[in-house]
């Protein structure tokens, strides 16, 4: 696929996803923040692409509400790099907002699918 189409075929996120996205990449063991971010690249065959101004703000946000541990180790390229590690709770968060996800999908798939209203009579 072209460079420009594999561009303009990008999604932008709804509006509270990312912190999903990210605890669900988690679920696949630890990761520094740039791997987290390739990854969700990855697995949306490059639809989705998080940038560091998104990435990281989220990132300290669900270690604030205690969903993500992180530390501080050297990477693969021998650099220091802080990797995040997804905690009991934030898989009990993860569990819900998957939840939550599926019913939002499943109440627009119907939205979508519906036929226009008939007028009642009066």
């Amino acid at each position: 696929m072209a460079k420009r189409q594999r561009f303009e075929n990008r999604i932008e996120l709804v509006q509270g996803t990312l912190d999903m996205l990210i605890l669900r990449t988690l679920r696949w063991g630890p990761q520094h923040g740039h791997g987290i971010g390739v990854a969700i690249r990855a697995s949306s065959d490059d639809a989705l692409q998080i940038d560091h101004g998104s990435l990281y703000p989220a990132l300290h946000r669900l270690e604030r509400q205690g969903w993500i541990d992180a530390e501080w180790k050297i990477s693969g390229n021998k650099q220091r790099a802080k990797y995040y590690q997804l905690t009991a709770a934030g898989r009990r968060q993860l569990a819900a907002e998957q939840s939550r996800w599926n019913r939002i999908v499943d109440v627009i798939a119907r939205v979508m699918k519906s036929r226009a209203p008939t007028k009642e009579r009066a």
